[in-house]
């Protein structure tokens, strides 16, 4: 355990969100989403796990370290139901009201089709598979900046 570091992120995960830099994407997916074939195309290759936790809970976790983007308008995104573009199921309104409670204001999410979604996943630095069962519970961040005390 370490001080101030949230339990639930583990060592691989901590490593790629420190080696991370600004405008890098990560990945963070449900289990039925492709992670290990998407993962080896990734910058690291390799697939990161935060298994027992919801999508919501692993965003939590990421972005009590990670900040997200403050420069473009898709520091995040969620993967789209298929033929219903606008529906925003139960386990995508946990993840934006993670991401609003980091972001201490509403920052809403853009939403992303299927199959660009996956395009968009192979060019991330990153995947986290959760143990999310829910479908559509994939979603991608873009990492910001920490800025210089004052």
């Amino acid at each position: 355990m370490l001080k101030g570091i949230d339990p639930r992120l583990n060592a691989d995960v901590l490593y790629v969100l420190r080696a991370m830099g600004h405008g890098d994407q990560i990945v963070i997916a449900d289990t039925n989403f492709p992670s290990d074939s998407v993962a080896q195309d990734t910058v690291h290759g390799q697939l990161l796990r935060m298994d027992n936790l919801t999508a919501a809970q692993a965003v939590e976790a990421v972005l009590s370290v990670m900040p997200l983007d403050t420069f473009v308008d898709d520091f995040a995104g969620r993967m789209e139901i298929v033929g219903e573009p606008r529906t925003v199921p139960p386990v995508q309104e946990e993840v934006q009201q993670a991401i609003d409670t980091a972001e201490g204001r509403d920052r809403p999410m853009v939403g992303i089709e299927r199959f660009d979604f996956y395009d968009a996943a192979r060019d991330a630095y990153a995947v986290i598979q959760t143990g999310e069962r829910r479908f559509y519970g994939c979603f991608i961040f873009r990492k910001g900046v920490i800025p210089p005390e004052e």
